[in-house]
């Protein structure tokens, strides 16, 4: 067809030349005469315009007469199963079980400090000593007061049990013995309550009151101590999601801070719903080998709450719906080498995830799908396909 039409375009121009044998372009142009070439000019490009708008008649015609030229041109794939993990996206923040700010349990000057910020330590080490007050000479009399009880008790003892004495002398020592015990023990206790002691073991994150200062039970704030070895991220999720997000499932933990991502699991799910904003609490446990993982960081969740292994799934943009709000899709059928006919087929779709979505009925696995032109085709043309 192209050779077609160039053919007829050279055989219009020569046409045109032909009355002026006595004058060529070239004749003209060996003239010299301006005023001439530019009169030739204007008339070859009036010519020009005439056979181009002749020429766009010609092929809009042709393409109007031609079957070959009215079927639409599209691509395909072909569906199969393969497994579909579908992912809820929420944001949560970083935390820990310990973390604790210590307060002193007694009422004193805080005399020594033996730690400092940084400072790893273990369950139950002492940390600071308060000022006792004159507790300790206190025990140490009441201790020599209990001896002298005690030694009194295990005498009367041994005579009542040879019947000697009366009963009541053997009770009193007993109540005496006991009375100065439980008040030596009491006492000690009061003096243990001195030594700030870790609770678990961590790091001493911040020492907030220094050495020399007054401190009272439940108002003054001694150290921050923090384990960074039991991490864990706690998010809201919408009551939406009660049934399909359980402890187990898996988690992708993305940290944006860090530039660094990891996977886990829901280590707990809430089975309260806050009335507030109709969510339950869920907690992620976070491995924090390397200590990189800090309280209050911020994290992004991917947690699994739907999969199936044998899922078909098909691009959002090739969807398309009629009148009544049904979906379907163009399927190529009869397929002879490069041409076929485009079926449109009804289906129902189920979770999406990124540019894809999962097809629950109306397509099989092997089906052929139009891709690109799928806007473009109607049900029952004819269709080529395009190979790549």
């Amino acid at each position: 067809m192209k050779h077609i039409i160039r053919l007829t375009f050279i055989s219009l121009i020569l046409a045109s030349c032909s009355g002026d044998k006595q004058q060529s372009v070239e004749d003209l142009i060996a003239s010299e005469n301006l005023a001439q070439l530019r009169t030739k000019k204007a008339e070859l490009d009036a010519q020009q315009q005439e056979l181009t708008a002749q020429i766009k008649q010609l092929q809009d015609k042709i393409k109007e007469l031609d079957p070959q030229e009215k079927i639409p041109l599209i691509t395909t794939f072909t569906t199969k199963q393969e497994p579909f993990h579908h992912f809820v996206e929420l944001q949560g923040s970083v935390d820990t079980k310990q973390n604790l700010v210590i307060y002193p349990e007694y009422a004193g000057v805080l005399t020594t400090v033996y730690v400092k910020e940084g400072q790893k330590v273990s369950k139950g080490q002492i940390l600071a000593k308060i000022d006792d007050g004159g507790l300790s000479q206190q025990v140490a009399q009441l201790q020599i007061q209990a001896d002298l009880a005690k030694t009194t008790f295990e005498r009367q003892k041994r005579l009542w049990d040879q019947k000697i004495g009366s009963e009541i002398q053997f009770l009193q020592a007993k109540s005496s013995y006991e009375a100065q015990s439980k008040a030596v023990k009491q006492l000690k206790e009061q003096i243990g309550k001195t030594a700030v002691r870790a609770p678990f073991s961590g790091t001493i994150d911040d020492v907030i009151t220094e050495q020399g200062s007054v401190v009272s039970p439940g108002q003054s704030q001694l150290f921050r101590i923090v384990n960074l070895s039991n991490m864990y991220i706690e998010t809201d999720v919408p009551e939406s999601y009660i049934t399909s997000i359980t402890n187990g499932k898996d988690v992708k933990v993305e940290f944006p801070v860090l530039g660094s991502e990891l996977d886990a699991k829901v280590r707990q799910a809430g089975n309260f719903i806050n009335p507030a904003n109709r969510t339950f609490k869920i907690e992620v446990a976070v491995p924090n080998s390397d200590n990189k993982i800090k309280p209050n960081l911020t994290a992004k969740l991917k947690i699994n709450d739907y999969t199936n292994e044998n899922a078909i799934l098909i691009p959002q943009s090739i969807i398309s719906e009629n009148a009544e709000g049904k979906q379907y899709v163009y399927t190529v059928t009869d397929r002879d080498d490069n041409k076929g006919t485009a079926r449109r087929v009804f289906i129902d779709t189920g979770k999406t995830q990124g540019d894809y979505i999962e097809v629950l009925s109306g397509l099989e696995n092997g089906s052929e799908i139009v891709n690109e032109g799928a806007r473009s085709v109607k049900d029952g043309q004819e269709v080529k396909i395009l190979q790549y």
